[in-house]
């Protein structure tokens, strides 16, 4: 998104203001619980176009445009990974739990060997991702969050898992986010990409920290795969870019470039292309406000900071992030699909950086946590809380 088009966000920021009054009478101002107005539109001047299966419009129901089919239901589900090599579904449950389902048979067994999770507020057992050598050794990344003297600490882990019998075995945590008070904003999102494990650290609600170069909060890692950091890393450290939230959803596109989903304050909610050391300017710039309704400075040329491609407001929270890279939906090759979490929707992106463009969005009826791409090009749609579905998009034919 143009820094024009940044300027030209008038009319999206007087309603973000507008909605923080409204709250300020009563309301919940709680984005992680309260379903706001998910409506959203394109940034202004985007020269970004497309459509999507059934050109969808703001509030549309998945079942509209979609085949759509469910699988059973989890407990705070937070990320699942197609395995590859295997015919299993891996996934995440808050409390702790690791389930690995069967996509012939449906079953679903629990997976013994998971790690002690800190299980307040926002944290628990997060992200679970393959690691590139999985079909020959087994080797998974998992995110969690757990007790430290100083309060709850991020942690990113590796092992081995068996998927004949449900083992998670020689666990062993290879990073450590820096420890602080407070349950919230720990992100943790994994990404695998060009021989290096990318990681989104929270900024865990304390704001400052995400401009400071002394910590690894309010960033994002590029990593070795044994968890150090990796060489050629600006600032000759572990992070890879500094200024963010929360970013809880972070993919590759086919062209080798990195994005980040991110919940902002109100009305801030991001999608970021990652630039490899650049600030993208949280708490000191923003497209939206304080939850007590103080403001905050808009992006803008002089800042130097960097823009969003594209944001929501009002806030959708953004959940995850999938870069679709399938054939059952050609048209959607090299696209984005958002999960909302307050916005209870599932919201598609043409993205060719460094813009981005919302094109199309589905009401999902329920707070989607997860997206996942399974090997024949479905999409897989995991709603949070507890008895959350675990839903497969299709083409309807």
């Amino acid at each position: 998104m143009s820094f024009f088009a940044v300027r030209l966000t008038y009319m999206r920021r007087i309603f973000a203001i507008a909605t923080v009054m409204t709250m300020s009478l009563g309301v919940s101002t709680c984005a992680q619980a309260t379903p706001f107005d998910s409506s959203s539109s394109s940034s202004p001047g985007s020269s970004l176009e497309g459509s999507s299966p059934g050109s969808s419009t703001s509030g549309s129901a998945l079942a509209d445009d979609f085949n759509l089919s469910e699988h059973g239901s989890f407990d705070e589900g937070w990320a699942m990974s197609f395995l590859p090599g295997t015919p299993y579904l891996l996934i995440s449950e808050r409390g702790g739990a690791l389930q690995l389902r069967g996509q012939e048979s449906g079953r679903v067994r629990q997976v013994s060997g998971t790690p002690e999770v800190y299980y307040e507020g926002q944290g628990g057992l997060h992200d679970v991702i393959p690691g590139p050598t999985f079909e020959e050794d087994g080797t998974v990344y998992l995110s969690w969050a757990r007790e430290h003297p100083e309060g709850a600490q991020g942690v990113v882990g590796r092992g081995t898992l068996d998927t004949e019998n449900a083992t998670l075995n020689d666990l062993e945590v290879i990073w450590e986010q820096a420890p602080t008070s407070g349950e919230g904003h720990f992100a943790l999102r994994l990404l695998v990409y060009d021989g290096f494990l990318h990681l989104t650290s929270g900024d865990r609600q304390k704001m400052s920290p995400a401009q400071e170069l002394d910590n690894n909060l309010g960033a994002t890692l590029r990593l070795t795969l044994d968890g150090e950091p990796a060489p050629g890393n600006p600032w000759d450290s572990e992070l890879w870019t500094i200024g963010h939230r929360n970013p809880l959803g972070i993919a590759a596109d086919g062209e080798g470039n990195l994005w980040v989903s991110e919940m902002g304050p109100r009305g801030g909610d991001e999608l970021n292309l990652l630039v490899e050391g650049s600030n993208y300017g949280w708490p000191e710039a923003s497209m939206g406000v304080h939850y007590d309704g103080s403001a905050i400075p808009d992006h803008s040329e002089e800042d130097g900071f960097q823009a969003p491609s594209e944001y929501w407001a009002p806030s959708i929270s953004p959940g995850s992030l999938l870069i679709y890279q399938g054939d059952l939906f050609p048209d959607w090759q090299g696209t984005a699909l958002v999960g909302g979490l307050s916005g209870q929707n599932l919201v598609h992106l043409r993205i060719d950086a460094p813009e981005a463009a919302i094109d199309a969005e589905w009401d999902a009826g329920a707070r989607v946590r997860a997206l996942a791409e399974a090997p024949d090009g479905a999409i897989w749609v995991l709603e949070d809380g507890a008895g959350g579905r675990l839903l497969e998009l299709r083409p309807q034919t």
